[in-house]
């Protein structure tokens, strides 16, 4: 245990060092993308009821864990490989799961503000009728696992320009066809069975059951989906580092 945090500490100062110079901007990306979701969206749909409004006050956070895991960090790692700096890692005489844990944390910690921010100007300006429950924090937390891990798996598995590519489509897929900010029935029945596989409604299931408890439920099946798609992007991203 103690080898593990001194090199969390040693890997954990390193990334840092080299997000530093980007980490108010991608801070600040969030918090535009999450008050966009929370308040830019009122506008297209018109004279909203209370629970559209609690849609897109939910669907905010869920969707700041997904950009920054599915766009954002794929994008970064891709620029990485492109400069060398995913070699320069495996030199480093820590385990690779060290410097996944590290960049979780960095890439966490980003998502907080544009959370929070978004989720407190949506309760002050349209009163969507929050019911938070004691699961948020492991809500957050499951959610934003899953979300880096796929895009760890992503990121490593592709070259850097698919990769990047495809960063892309996925935020535009998560923006307007994932049922993030709006009920899952309003899909085409095969794009509903499509998201019952993968994890994008799962993660917004879970986050509305505990941003509004009385109002959203989310069964097992959902955390058993955002566990699986976490932990299989983690093992890939490990593996793919590990490799010479």
């Amino acid at each position: 245990m103690t080898t593990f945090i001194n090199d969390f500490k040693y890997v954990f100062q390193m990334q840092f060092n080299r997000y530093s110079g980007f980490l108010s901007f991608y801070v600040f990306v969030q918090i535009i993308i999450s008050l966009g979701i929370v308040i830019g969206f009122t506008y297209l749909i018109g004279d909203s009821n209370a629970n559209e409004l609690l849609y897109l006050a939910t669907g905010a956070p869920t969707f700041v864990l997904v950009i920054t895991g599915l766009v954002l960090l794929p994008q970064q790692i891709a620029s990485s490989k492109t400069e060398g700096y995913i070699e320069f890692i495996r030199t480093w005489p820590v385990n690779r799961g060290v410097v996944m844990v590290a960049d979780t944390v960095i890439w966490l910690l980003i998502a907080i503000p544009g959370i929070v921010i978004s989720s407190l100007c949506a309760h002050f300006m349209f009163h969507p009728g929050y019911d938070v429950s004691w699961t948020i924090i492991p809500a957050i937390i499951l959610i934003a696992l899953a979300s880096i891990g796929v895009g760890y798996g992503l990121s490593y598995a592709l070259p850097p320009q698919i990769s990047m590519a495809l960063t892309n489509v996925l935020a535009f897929g998560a923006l307007m066809f994932s049922p993030i900010n709006f009920p899952m029935e309003r899909l085409p029945e095969w794009l509903q069975t499509l998201h019952t596989i993968l994890p994008l409604f799962s993660m917004a299931e879970i986050m509305r059951e505990s941003m509004a408890a009385s109002t959203f439920t989310a069964d097992l099946g959902n955390y058993i989906n955002l566990t699986i798609w976490g932990v299989v992007g983690f093992i890939g991203a490990i593996f793919i580092l590990n490799k010479k």
